[in-house]
């Protein structure tokens, strides 16, 4: 596990902080005994829309009235959460971002495939935006 988050419990169903907890997604956490037992203590349950995740960061924005709960999340699963918890526009662009991460991880093998199936190095670098000596230096040329 990586990092810490908060399941929160509203104490005015009209405020709107954080994400529910159901929107974000399967936490890995959401099954042990010690979460089930904290819900079952409040009664809510895993669907409620009163029962909210925000990351650590945002603890403090927590009402000091509403009963908590720190869990310990995966990165993958911050990620999930700050996204639910980020306006959507910055969600999105947060989601462009780790897409092209994962696709620039793999530009050196795009590129030489591409070579080996034919596309000219000019016409590889107007394609990805890539500078044309990166794909000289990529391709070894």
């Amino acid at each position: 596990m990586a990092e810490t988050a908060y399941l929160f419990v509203l104490p005015d169903p009209h405020t709107c902080l954080g994400a529910p907890a159901a929107a974000v997604g399967e936490l890995e956490c959401m099954e042990t005994p010690a979460v089930l037992a904290w819900l079952h203590a409040h009664d809510v349950t895993a669907g409620s829309e009163l029962l909210r995740v925000l990351p650590q960061e945002a603890d403090g924005s927590i009402p000091e009235v509403a009963e908590r709960l720190p869990i310990p999340l995966s990165a993958e699963e911050v990620d999930r959460v700050r996204g639910a918890c980020a306006p959507r526009s910055t969600a999105e662009a947060e989601a462009e971002l780790r897409a092209f991460r994962h696709t620039n991880d793999d530009r050196e093998r795009m590129v030489s495939q591409a070579l080996a199936r034919g596309v000219p190095a000019h016409r590889i670098a107007q394609l990805t935006g890539l500078d044309p000596a990166e794909v000289a230096q990529i391709t070894g040329a």
